[in-house]
């Protein structure tokens, strides 16, 4: 008896079948080409967001400028950083640093642009928007004057 051996049964291996395997990833590309595009979309449209956002933001901080300077807008954003007084005095600051979009791109500014409506000097302010060309606040870029062109 001391040299008897009981053979086990042959068991079979645990893993997966190239099949399974397959088909694990066909599933899984599925589900990423459902849920990765609606995830770069969500995160346009918070770009967007926070961009118009910003740009409301410097025109709140381009008004104070001009209570503060003989209603004169800034001749450019950059004044919004560095602002002196009327006798070119250095003052405090209304905005920390260049004013940027979501997507780290330069606002675009022009002054005292009449607008057609009221003929009142208003602040034309832009973003390169989602494609980071400028256009002038037209095709893709984001604007301060178009939802109100638009709710006339």
């Amino acid at each position: 008896m001391a040299g008897k051996r009981h053979d086990a049964p042959a068991r079979r291996r645990g893993g997966f079948t190239l099949i399974e395997v397959m088909l694990v990833l066909v599933i899984l590309g599925v589900i990423a080409a459902l849920v990765v595009p609606r995830m770069l979309g969500t995160q346009e449209r918070a770009n967007i967001m926070a961009t118009k956002t910003k740009i409301s933001q410097v025109e709140q901080s381009i008004e104070l400028y001009a209570v503060e300077h003989d209603a004169t807008h800034p001749e450019s954003l950059e004044e919004l950083v560095n602002p002196v007084d009327l006798n070119g005095n250095a003052m405090k600051p209304y905005e920390r640093e260049f004013p940027k979009d979501a997507w780290r791109q330069n606002l675009n500014y022009e002054s005292s642009v009449d607008d057609n409506a009221g003929g009142a000097n208003v602040a034309r302010i832009w973003s390169n928007g989602p494609n980071r060309r400028d256009d002038g606040g037209g095709g893709d870029d984001i604007n301060n004057w178009s939802e109100r062109e638009e709710s006339r």
